[in-house]
């Protein structure tokens, strides 16, 4: 395929959603990547791969003059990387979503992790021509999801109003829980720094966080969280403690649950089958258990990402007496998870995910 952006494929000139496909723009430096990506993509008539660059700068040059709806970039390329380039990209996408593509390595996933906190919306390992059935499904699956999330009906689903969102509301005074566990996945990362980013460090409620991930991005995602909440972030083992003021994250190969001690605390059990909602991890786990120790002490927030995960266990959680929190749509990259929990009726609140935090750091009151 030509460098040329301008020539390399013609522009769709429509809108995405009813009049049109969803555009794609691949950047990626390698021909056999682009070429591979644009094959997987082309026979589907929901989608159009409008342009397909070599590098950062010819992408912005595209576009200044084309309107793309999921721009996947890789993130070696010489000159600018995907990283350092992905505060540009995002703005001169002008609502495009963005697909971080990266090699299956501790260096790729790092990298990933990295963007994903910056705002890219999910991430994907780059294609292998001994893999390429399952690499198409796998973005195909993304695509459709990030596309479904950009066609919001006119009225959305009924939903309780965040007291946030009106400064005439009295405030709502909330005993912070024993335990907060937090669900996400497509775009959770960005959500999460931005909840856990006004809690402050002397808040010693632990915080448990399933996290759809690879296995090989967790160290990284782990990291990454405590650089953002300023407190101690690790990753969940079998027989761990709960400890006050920690958060631990689901590995990326086992749920979360939860027993009680002899004396009182808790410990970290991890289970390896799957999940009805066929997510390892799954949202839905952590959730139960967490409404089988802690009850209404406990309180489930679920974030962008694609899917149901985390219905079934809020339904058992909001059951037990435990308090519901869902990301609101217009936050929300993939409002999946959460506009799933709305809809059942089960959130106490929907509000934005700095908003959660403000909450929290102010002892629960909103």
């Amino acid at each position: 395929m030509s460098s040329n952006p301008l020539t390399a494929l013609q522009a769709s000139p429509s809108t995405h959603g009813q009049d049109g496909p969803t555009r794609v723009l691949i950047v990626d430096d390698s021909a056999v990547a682009r070429a591979l990506i644009a094959r997987q993509i082309e026979p589907h008539e929901r989608f159009r791969v409008i342009g397909a660059v070599t590098h950062v700068e010819a992408a912005l040059t595209f576009l200044n003059d084309h309107a793309a709806d999921i721009i996947l970039l890789d993130v070696e390329m010489p000159g600018v990387d995907g990283i350092t380039a992905l505060p540009r990209l995002i703005t001169a996408g002008r609502g495009a979503r963005v697909i971080i593509v990266s090699a299956s390595t501790p260096a790729g996933g790092a990298a990933a992790v990295q963007a994903l906190a910056h705002g890219a919306a999910d991430t994907l390992d780059k294609p292998r021509p001994q893999g390429l059935a399952e690499f198409g499904d796998i973005l195909l699956q993304k695509l459709d999801g990030l596309a479904q999330s950009m066609d919001r009906p006119v009225q959305a689903a009924p939903a309780p109003v965040s007291p946030l969102g009106s400064r005439t509301r009295p405030a709502v005074q909330r005993s912070l829980p024993d335990i907060i566990g937090i669900g996400a996945s497509t775009g959770g990362i960005h959500a999460l720094a931005k909840l856990l980013a006004p809690i402050p460090a002397t808040m010693t409620v632990p915080i448990v966080v399933t996290q759809h991930l690879p296995a090989t991005f967790i160290p990284f995602f782990a990291a990454q969280l405590t650089a953002v909440a300023h407190r101690p972030c690790i990753m969940a083992q079998d027989r761990m403690r709960v400890r006050p003021g920690e958060i631990l994250v689901a590995p990326g190969d086992a749920h979360v649950t939860f027993v009680r001690l002899t004396d009182g605390s808790a410990a970290i059990r991890l289970k390896h089958e799957r999940a009805r909602s066929g997510c390892l991890p799954s949202v839905d786990p952590m959730f139960a258990s967490m409404a089988e120790l802690w009850g209404e002490r406990a309180w489930g927030i679920v974030l962008t990402g694609m899917g149901r995960d985390g219905l079934e266990g809020a339904r058992m959680l909001k059951a037990a007496g435990g308090t519901i929190v869902a990301q609101d749509r217009d936050s929300a990259v993939v409002w999946g998870m959460p506009g799933a929990i709305v809809t059942d009726g089960l959130a106490d609140l929907v509000m934005t995910p700095d908003a959660v935090g403000a909450m929290i750091a102010a002892g629960g009151s909103c």
